[in-house]
């Protein structure tokens, strides 16, 4: 008879063997490289002489300041004149002066055709029929007096839409000569300066974005997980002469292909660089939370 005490051992041991194991919450990336998100060859947008450049290299700048400067004399000239046409085409757009002069030329002459007909009613022959055809022949020309100062009227309508449109353009190739940041971030390059001529599409400036980074790495197929996407992910770095420091962030992209080498796949995640004290290039431990809830 086996003892009641050894029926519990036993039970407890297989049943131990028997549970299924738990399924791992966190996802380890032992090494992670840390990557550029955005980075850009700032270009010039118009052929012209560099008036000034305003950065240097090292220097941090805000999406859309201005970096650099081609001359735009000319075109400010023709943005100004294009302007003046704009007012001019808008008070001839407003001005229906000749539309109600027209119309009350319309009626005085039916009113002096009337007046003849009615006298002619009353009295016969008292007016000629040469001058009641004169007659007719003003309230007729009065008439298309009125339909002409109508089609002047909405040309005059058009011709505002015109310019304006053209105003539009001549500030856009004033802007065109602006060389904008066209992200926040550093400049790491200044490849032209003040006074060189530029053409469509020469780099002036070279700029990386570094207050947002991507951590790059890979995980095994046994830890692939659906829906990591948009989940939290912890970047734990080694720096320089400082202790481990933790950087934030979000799985982004979860590679559909599985390497068939080490059966591993690719996972990016987006970092938060707090302090800026994160470098493209370095390596770093990355957790990723896969059952936390998404960001």
């Amino acid at each position: 008879m086996v003892h009641p005490t050894a029926l519990l051992i036993l039970a407890a041991t297989f049943g131990a063997e028997a549970a299924p194991a738990a399924t791992p919450t966190r996802i380890e990336v032992p090494s992670a490289l840390i990557r550029l998100i955005e980075q850009a060859d700032v270009p010039a947008r118009e052929a012209g002489v560099l008036a000034d450049v305003k950065v240097s290299e090292g220097q941090m700048v805000e999406e859309g300041e201005l970096l650099a400067q081609i001359m735009d004399f000319e075109s400010r000239l023709a943005r100004d004149r294009a302007k003046i046409e704009v007012e001019i085409a808008r008070k001839n757009a407003e001005n229906d002066v000749n539309l109600r002069f027209a119309k009350k030329s319309e009626e005085v002459a039916k009113a002096e055709l009337q007046r003849a007909l009615d006298s002619i009613e009353n009295y016969p022959k008292s007016i000629s029929n040469s001058e009641l055809d004169h007659l007719r022949l003003v309230v007729e020309r009065a008439t298309l007096e009125v339909e002409q100062a109508h089609r002047d009227f909405e040309v005059a309508a058009f011709t505002r839409r015109i310019k304006e449109n053209e105003y539009e353009s001549a500030a856009q190739q004033v802007e065109r000569r602006k060389i904008i940041a066209p992200f926040e971030g550093v400049v790491v390059q200044v490849s032209r300066h003040r006074g060189e001529w530029v053409k469509p599409g020469d780099t002036v400036l070279r700029i990386l974005r570094i207050d947002r980074l991507r951590a790059e790495g890979f995980i095994g197929l046994g830890q692939l997980r659906h829906g990591l996407n948009e989940r939290p992910a912890k970047l734990i770095v080694d720096l320089p002469g400082r202790k481990a420091a933790e950087f934030s962030g979000r799985v982004v992209f979860v590679s559909p292909e599985i390497d068939p080498v080490n059966s591993q796949v690719r996972v990016w995640a987006e970092i938060e660089n707090q302090g800026l004290r994160l470098r493209p290039g370095m390596r770093a431990k990355m957790v990723i939370e896969a059952d936390a809830p998404p960001k």
